[in-house]
């Protein structure tokens, strides 16, 4: 039987055999060349899958066992041990992470929501958990406006059919992470167009004097509620903090003209204050004027009425005196009549019984009881 020395009767011994036979060796016409080369690419894929293992590929310089094959390093309980230790802590590195107090996280598991991270160190079994970390306290900031970026978002059209140039900022965090990742696309984009609709809603309402004067502390705080509301309802989890309404102006094209007509106005209210003023003045004049004779007419009125009555109560009352004693009452009348008349008139009574004695004819004696009428002092 032919040796060992291969599969196709490679050896030594063999070959002597073959030779006795016919002269021809073990192998056959055209294999001459395919033998070697196969063996060849045996022995290349075992080291190539040496290195792969973590060893090196023996050659002619690696050491070889005593049946000629090369020697490399073997897998040990140690190596084995390290590398068990170095994906556990991979896994845990990956696994355990730290939430900050002004953040949260979102814990999914599978890519579903599971639950909220709270402050400080957290575990999420990677890769059945991921957390994704949001900053929630941190105040960002929404500039809408002319004067934000060049943009004409900021005219608007008032009530009264005037256009005015605004300038506001809307201040914002998360309330709620898990609706602030999975509910909006773009927040910041989202709070743009619902803040400027809501201005233009509050514009649209009001009139171009009170928003450039008094109104604009309303202004800001009823469009904080309206935004809130709105992002309340698509379920976005932000939450306004305030609204900074910056500037109200007439737009820059009709500033000039505005101011004019501002001016005025203001001219025109002044002019008809003091034309009021006045107005109330003489209106007050007048008034008192006319309270002032009424009330004298009044007492005028009054006056005559009330000697109408006491003459008439007088005569009442002579009459009845009178239908007591007519005679008594005749003389009396009599008296009263003649003491009022003679008490009116310039007179000098001489007794004729005495004959006129005593009295100088000639002395005008009308003019006695008359006082003197006063001279001047010349000579």
């Amino acid at each position: 039987m032919a040796g060992s020395g291969g599969p196709w009767g490679g050896g030594g011994s063999g070959g002597d055999d073959d030779d006795r036979k016919g002269g021809r060796g073990g192998r056959r016409p055209g294999e001459g060349g395919q033998i070697p080369e196969i063996d060849e690419i045996m022995k290349k894929g075992a080291e190539q899958l040496k290195v792969l293992m973590g060893g090196r590929g023996g050659g002619p310089r690696g050491p070889v066992n005593g049946g000629g094959r090369p020697q490399g390093p073997k897998l040990t309980g140690g190596t084995l041990g390290l590398a068990a230790l170095a994906a556990a802590g991979l896994w845990a590195f990956a696994s355990f992470y730290t939430v900050k107090p002004e953040e949260q996280s979102v814990e999914l598991f599978l890519g579903k929501f599971s639950s909220i991270g709270q402050p400080g160190l957290n575990f999420a079994p990677w890769p059945f958990v991921t957390a994704n970390v949001v900053p929630v306290t941190p105040e960002r900031t929404e500039d809408i406006g002319v004067g934000r970026g060049g943009s004409d978002s900021g005219l608007m059209l008032t009530g009264d059919e005037n256009i005015v140039d605004i300038d506001f900022q809307v201040v914002w965090n998360i309330n709620d992470p898990t609706e602030y990742l999975f509910n909006l696309r773009d927040p910041e984009l989202t709070i743009n167009a619902v803040a400027e609709a809501s201005m233009r809603e509050i514009i649209a309402q009001s009139q171009l004097a009170p928003i450039l004067n008094r109104d604009r502390g309303i202004i800001a705080e009823r469009l904080k509620d309206l935004i809130q509301t709105t992002l309340d309802s698509y379920d976005s989890g932000l939450n306004i903090v305030r609204v900074n309404f910056d500037r109200a102006d007439p737009p820059r094209e009709v500033i000039d003209a505005f101011k004019n007509v501002q001016s005025a106005e203001q001219q025109r209210d002044r002019l008809q204050k003091e034309a009021d003023a006045y107005a109330n003045t003489v209106l007050a004049g007048a008034r008192g004027q006319a309270a002032q004779l009424l009330e004298e007419a009044e007492g005028y009125r009054a006056q005559v009425v009330n000697q109408a009555e006491g003459e008439a109560s007088r005569f009442t009352a002579v009459l009845a005196e009178y239908a007591k004693a007519p005679e008594v009452t005749r003389k009396r009348l009599y008296l009263e009549t003649m003491e009022e008349v003679m008490g009116r008139v310039d007179k000098v009574i001489i007794d004729e019984n005495q004959g006129g004695q005593g009295v100088v004819p000639y002395l005008p004696l009308n003019e006695l009881g008359k006082k003197p009428a006063s001279t001047g002092g010349t000579n």
